[in-house]
């Protein structure tokens, strides 16, 4: 169990990210991605469940043969392979991540304001949005720090070099995600995209009667406009 929890839990803070960059491409503009801004959770997340299943399946094989006191290879296989295919899926991620950045800074420097969606441009100008942005990165690098780490843990066996370096587990792996998780809880998304995605509230059948009798109270329901009489404006 020990070995499932810690092998697969970033992989949940992953899709996350994964999540929030379609909402940062739609914020400065679908115009400046390669890809549209649902393409990318329908691309990532799919890879990060498929990764996940690896991980869960290839944890759970090696710890049953471990306590059956069988060899656990093949379940470290599978486990690695799961690695591997989260650290290729989060490097995919990052480049299209820069790939976007610096193709909305030169179409910025081109285009000036008109490379970016005018609909948002209050949320890009908060301080809360950009700090976002700061965490998301430092999220997704820390991230993608711990799980190559893993990988070449769990690519010794257990009897490696890695795998008994306590310091190493601890700031690779631990120090990794405890900062991945705590910088975006104090920049959560839910927060920082709030100005902007916020929707008017629906009038209602309710607020529609209320603005009736208010303006019944004020006499101003029934009155009609008498037309000006005909001719009235000529000399």
């Amino acid at each position: 169990m020990q070995i499932c929890c810690l092998t697969i839990a970033p992989a949940f803070l992953a899709a996350g990210i994964y999540l929030s960059l379609s909402r940062i491409v739609e914020t400065f503009g679908p115009e400046n991605s390669r890809i549209k801004p649902l393409s990318y959770p329908r691309i990532f997340i799919p890879c990060d469940i498929l990764s996940l299943v690896l991980q869960a399946l290839g944890g759970g094989m090696a710890s049953a043969a471990s306590h059956s006191n069988k060899s656990p290879e093949t379940g470290d296989h599978i486990m690695v392979t799961g690695l591997a295919f989260q650290v290729f899926t989060l490097l995919v991620f990052m480049i299209l991540c820069t790939d976007f950045a610096v193709r909305t800074f030169i179409r910025m420097n081109r285009m000036g304001e008109a490379a970016l969606d005018p609909t948002h441009k209050s949320l890009r100008g908060s301080m809360k949005f950009r700090l976002f942005l700061v965490a998301l990165a430092l999220s997704t690098i820390c991230i993608f720090i711990r799980s190559v780490f893993r990988v070449v843990e769990l690519g010794e066996g257990w009897n490696g070099a890695l795998i008994k370096h306590q310091t190493l587990f601890i700031v690779l792996e631990g120090v990794m995600v405890i900062i991945a998780v705590l910088v975006l809880n104090l920049f959560h998304p839910g927060l920082c995209f709030r100005e902007g995605y916020v929707r008017k509230p629906k009038a209602t059948k309710q607020t529609g009667r209320r603005r009736f009798w208010q303006r019944k109270r004020n006499g101003k329901v029934g009155e009609k406009v008498s037309p000006s009489p005909i001719g009235s404006d000529k000399a």
